[in-house]
């Protein structure tokens, strides 16, 4: 559960996410972040994280008690392969103008991680902002549409006698009217955000796009 409470911020945009991954409450007080939880929800790779995961404290030189709360704690599906991720989430701009301030939080970071056989990572709009991020934001809300399995089945089925195709190309072998054709979308974008179809995310998604069958 988050450590702290993330309060209203009249400066930045802050809120809650819906997501099944989440470990408590999946609040943000960023866009920024905001996207970060949304990828972290939309990737096969990662198994769960939790939101402002922990409250590190230490003694500074000049004997004063400082804390850090780091933005996320990232867990991936196959941890033989990938260690958990204790995430900060900046600006790039925020990064550079706070710095002084930043570096030490940073440095207990990076060893509270350590100690845990975890890694601590700076996540910066580099990283977060992309095709794979516009993905996610259409693709997501396919997740939870309520489509007759009769349908994705008949459109799986479909992929995998193709093999390689686009959406178009599919669409059109199921019927050339384009209202019979729009009512089969729905059950493809479902098959692509489950990934059991393949796609290109590193491109921007369109009728034209590439896909192809995992089987």
């Amino acid at each position: 559960m988050p450590v702290r409470k993330i309060k209203k911020n009249y400066r930045n945009v802050t809120g809650v996410s819906s997501a099944t991954k989440a470990i408590g409450d999946a609040q943000f007080e960023s866009t920024l972040e905001r996207d970060f939880i949304r990828l972290a929800e939309f990737s096969p790779d990662i198994a769960k994280f939790e939101v402002q995961p922990v409250k590190i404290s230490w003694v500074h030189a000049t004997g004063t008690e400082r804390t850090y709360t780091p933005d996320v704690l990232v867990t991936f599906s196959d941890p033989e392969i990938s260690k958990p991720w204790l995430c900060e989430v900046k600006y790039r701009a925020d990064l550079k103008k706070y710095w002084p301030d930043l570096h030490p939080k940073f440095i207990q970071g990076i060893r509270y991680a350590k100690q845990r056989g975890w890694r601590f990572r700076l996540i910066t709009e580099v990283e977060i902002r992309g095709p794979e991020l516009e993905a996610a934001k259409f693709l997501l809300p396919f997740r939870h549409k309520n489509i007759p399995p009769n349908k994705v089945h008949q459109v799986l089925n479909l992929v995998e006698e193709l093999k390689v195709t686009t959406p178009a190309a599919l669409l059109a072998n199921i019927s050339p009217d384009p209202y019979t054709q729009a009512e089969w979308i729905p059950a493809l974008w479902l098959l692509v955000a489950q990934f059991r179809v393949g796609i290109n995310l590193q491109e921007p998604l369109s009728m034209t796009s590439r896909i192809w069958s995992l089987e």
